[in-house]
């Protein structure tokens, strides 16, 4: 069969069962490990610090907190050239350069880790670099919807995005695992505190190998670049992709418009960023909207020609009011999941991996408490629980309706942010925080739980408000603002670490929830609504 496909018809029943769902199939199981390992490369600094803490790397934590944060920003800002790449590129030609692209960082990780005393401005570069593997998150489901039938929607993207977002929990057990042999030769480093994995505790002394972090995605990414290159198909049809030229031209425009991504994001860390690192001249919230703009802009005036014709056409979804209504939206539920699975391990050593306790009339937080929860072992869970059940609320939401999913979700999220705000804050006051861990740990995974039901549900909404060529470039806005998620969480949590009040980010948090559950009321399940329970 072609690469290119002249002739894609899947809302034809006949088609469908006869040609369109093999091919779909095939796409779709290259497309969820590709995802898979981008939310690995994107998302694992917030493993890594965890243990360059262990080994006693030479930085500070909010330092550390960065590190999540500018993969983050950068990851979420590359989002939004890849929520246009299938219709300008192709599926197949863009899915394979993005899953190959990201070798670049895996390596660059390895190799920059292999040395203790390596500056923190190489892991700042290595972190923006590491953001292609957000990016691709935008591609891959505007993609996967283009294949599917309006009826299996909330199924097949949920696949496509649930199993995807595995990859935030098959890096937090991979790593540490990778991490206790010489898989890849060099030289190991000696542990200062006791790290964890799922098979227990690891004593300080002991040798680890933690530049395996990086290279152990060349085992899946190699592989999977050639799986893309040679099983996946571009879809060259009116609807989908209407002027597909050359894959060497495609991968020309990709890189182009990446680059401009990188360059806004770049931009907008060194204007936010404190010295030496960054000027510290303007706040994150900013910061952010003018780092979307600019790189919304400059796609727009720095192309030309059909690219340029190709980029208008397709911004019409902002004329739209139900682009940013979703956009907020899914930015409750996929924002929150990413940004939590970002922040996540490295708040739990922090909080509950010291004692805290009062010397000298002053409360301080730099004791280590022995009988802390080892973050390795714990963190994985949330995340784990997030992606497993989202295709199942995908294919809830098929069948009940996608903002009655949601509202109930909204409420759900409300609750256990507030109750995890109430054991932070214990814990944060206490020389024995490991006595509130349980039940923190229990209500941040029935939040990650919501999150993951409403990232199944929002997007069945999605494919219901929008008609065939609009629904993928709003699939991969959506998920671009979202995906700020995993720069807001991280810095936040940061910050109110560093003011010794972690609780009040998730009050925050809780209130901005509050927010959306208004707004998908308002537009979706009162009475009157603009569509009711898409």
């Amino acid at each position: 069969m072609s690469i290119n496909l002249d002739k894609w018809d899947v809302e034809d029943e006949t088609f469908w069962e006869s040609e369109g769902k093999k091919i779909a199939t095939r796409n779709l199981w290259i497309s969820i490990p590709s995802l898979l390992c981008g939310f690995a490369v994107w998302l694992y600094w917030g493993i890594i610090t965890v243990q360059m803490i262990n080994l006693g790397y030479p930085f500070s934590q909010s330092q550390l907190f960065t590190l999540s944060a500018i993969a983050g920003l950068t990851g979420a800002t590359l989002r939004i050239p890849s929520s246009f790449l299938i219709r300008i590129a192709g599926g197949r030609n863009t899915i394979f350069l993005t899953t190959a692209l990201l070798m670049i960082p895996a390596v660059g990780t390895g190799f920059a880790l292999q040395n203790v005393n390596t500056p923190i401005e190489i892991y700042y570069l290595l972190a923006l670099l590491s953001g292609l593997g957000g990016g691709n998150f935008a591609s891959s489901m505007s993609n996967i919807s283009f294949f599917f039938p309006k009826k299996v929607q909330g199924t097949s993207l949920g696949l496509n995005a649930g199993l995807g977002n595995f990859g935030v929990t098959t890096m937090q057990i991979l790593i540490p695992l990778a991490m206790t042999f010489g898989l890849f030769g060099g030289t190991p480093q000696k542990l200062i505190n006791t790290s964890g994995t799922l098979i227990g505790k690891i004593p300080a002394g002991t040798e680890t190998y933690i530049h395996n972090a990086g290279y152990i995605w060349l085992i899946f990414l190699i592989p999977l670049a050639f799986a893309g290159f040679f099983g996946m198909n571009n879809i060259k049809t009116k609807t989908v992709t209407p002027n597909l030229g050359s894959a060497g031209k495609s991968f020309g425009m990709i890189i182009g418009l990446l680059l401009i991504a990188f360059v806004t994001a770049v931009a907008g860390l060194y204007l936010m960023l404190p010295a030496p690192v960054g000027l510290g001249l303007l706040s994150k919230w900013i910061v952010l909207p003018l780092v979307v703009l600019a790189t919304v802009f400059g796609m727009k005036y720095l192309t030309s020609g059909g690219l340029r014709e190709n980029l208008d056409r397709q911004y019409k979804i902002f004329e739209n009011k139900h682009t940013w209504a979703m956009t907020i939206i899914y930015t409750m539920t996929f924002g929150s999941f990413i940004g939590y699975s970002a922040a996540f391990a490295l708040s739990i050593k922090v909080i509950f991996g010291f004692s805290h306790i009062m010397v000298d009339g002053v409360m301080t937080h730099n004791t280590i408490n022995p009988n802390g929860p080892s973050a390795l072992m714990f963190a994985w869970m949330g995340p784990f629980i997030g992606a497993l059940i989202r295709p199942i609320g995908g294919k809830i939401a098929d069948k009940v309706g996608g903002a009655i999913v949601t509202q109930w979700v909204s409420i759900v999220m409300i609750a256990s942010a507030l109750g995890c705000a109430y054991f932070m804050k214990a814990a944060y006051a206490s020389a024995t925080p490991e006595t509130v861990f349980v039940p923190f740990l229990i209500l941040f995974i029935v939040l990650f739980a919501a999150t993951g039901v409403g990232n199944g549900s929002t997007f069945r909404s999605i494919a219901m408000i929008f008609n065939a060529e609009q629904a993928g470039p709003v699939l991969g806005w959506t998920s671009a603002i979202a995906a700020y998620g995993a720069f807001i969480i991280p810095k936040v949590f940061g910050e109110q670490i560093k003011a010794t009040t972690p609780e009040v980010a998730l009050y925050g948090f809780a209130v901005f929830y509050f927010i959306c559950l208004v707004i998908n009321w308002w537009f979706y399940t009162r009475k009157g609504a603009y569509i009711q329970n898409p």
